[in-house]
């Protein structure tokens, strides 16, 4: 059956994403260590309710400013998040091939201001993805959850058999499969052009 719809991860896949930049921002602003606002950020669970969608963005920067005991504004969750993604070309220009021949989508592990912010955030995901950007939190599920991949195809009028998805955590390439999706976990720019060729996305 041909593949309708090319589904990427984002971190790590189609940006190079360095938390540790993120950290550094907040830890700066803070004036607390970076060891600190990792405890904070991911240690508390905070970042996991967020993806999950259990909290709105309000109370998400709301809790993040409590846990670090300073002011965090929308402009400077922003910049954070910003400092620690840098696109991935050689993989973008791979996506921008393939939507030649179907749609292309992103779902990603994050809160809504990811996805509501992406043109900020990374400029060529925005101009090549448009509006098929989609953090997990929309769906009130993350990754590798089957209910995330199931919510998002059905948004996007595409069924499970007809959608290959791309990441590069096998738990939630499983969570894909298991939900009747198509799913490569992502090494390398290489092993993903052979995978694209495999499911004739690539006119090369």
């Amino acid at each position: 059956m041909p593949i309708s719809l090319a589904l990427f991860d984002m971190d790590d896949v189609l940006v190079h994403y360095d938390r540790s930049a993120r950290v550094a921002y907040l830890a700066s602003l803070s004036n607390r260590s970076s060891d600190e606002v990792a405890d904070a950020i991911w240690g508390s669970g905070l970042e996991a309710k967020a993806d999950a969608g259990l909290i709105d963005s309000l109370a998400y920067l709301r809790e993040t400013s409590d846990l670090l005991g300073c002011k965090v504004s929308l402009d400077d969750w922003l910049r954070a998040r910003r400092e620690s993604m840098s696109p991935n070309l050689e993989v973008l220009a791979l996506a921008a091939e393939v939507s030649t021949t179907c749609t292309i989508a992103v779902l990603t592990n994050n809160p809504r201001l990811v996805a509501d912010n992406i043109d900020y955030l990374c400029p060529p995901i925005a101009d090549l993805f448009g509006k098929n950007v989609f953090a997990s939190a929309s769906f009130n599920a993350a990754k590798p959850s089957p209910e995330t991949f199931l919510e998002c195809i059905d948004s996007l009028g595409v069924v499970p058999s007809e959608s290959l998805f791309i990441d590069d955590l096998e738990a939630n390439v499983a969570g894909a499969r298991s939900a009747g999706l198509l799913g490569h976990v992502f090494i390398n720019h290489a092993a993903l052009s052979e995978e694209l060729r495999k499911h004739r996305l690539l006119s090369y």
